[in-house]
This record gives structure tokens, sequence and C-alpha cells, in this order.
């Protein structure tokens, strides 16, 4: 029998990072360095469910501003 068998009774949060990449981490552990919580708690597939629904753009936070930027100076150019 392995890990998976088992019911997982955990409660557990959301958590994002600067990036707005988002986790779930177990809701009675301080956020691991970096992380903040991302407004949902609940069972895994709950916090799962709202990953899903709320993280439609998993491009980080960074890449994201530069490739807007970089398509402004395209536009800009003509």
């Amino acid at each position: 029998m392995n890990r998976d068998d088992h019911e997982d009774n955990t409660e557990y949060k959301v958590v994002v990072n600067h990036e707005e990449q988002y986790s779930i981490w177990p809701a009675d552990r301080e956020n691991p360095v970096g992380w903040k919580d991302g407004g949902k708690s609940g069972s895994k597939a709950e916090c799962l469910a709202y990953i899903k629904e709320v993280w439609t753009d998993m491009r980080p936070l960074t890449l994201r501003k530069s490739m807007e930027k970089r398509k402004e100076s395209t536009n800009g150019s003509k």
C-alpha cells in the first residue's frame, strides 16, 4: 500500500510567489520564504481546483511583462 492509497485529510492553503505562480502548502505550516497566502484553503482537491480557475497564464510575471514591453515597443515603431 503506497501513500496515495491513504485518504489525505490534510488542510491545505493556496500560496503565491512574487512571479504570481501558485502552489499548495499545508495550512498549519508557515509559508515558505517568498510565498504569501493566495486566498483559498481547504482540501487538496479544492485548492487545486481554485488554482486551475485563477492561474490562467502559467508564464512568470517577469516574462509576461517583458513580452508586453517588447510588444509595445514593436507596435510603437510602426
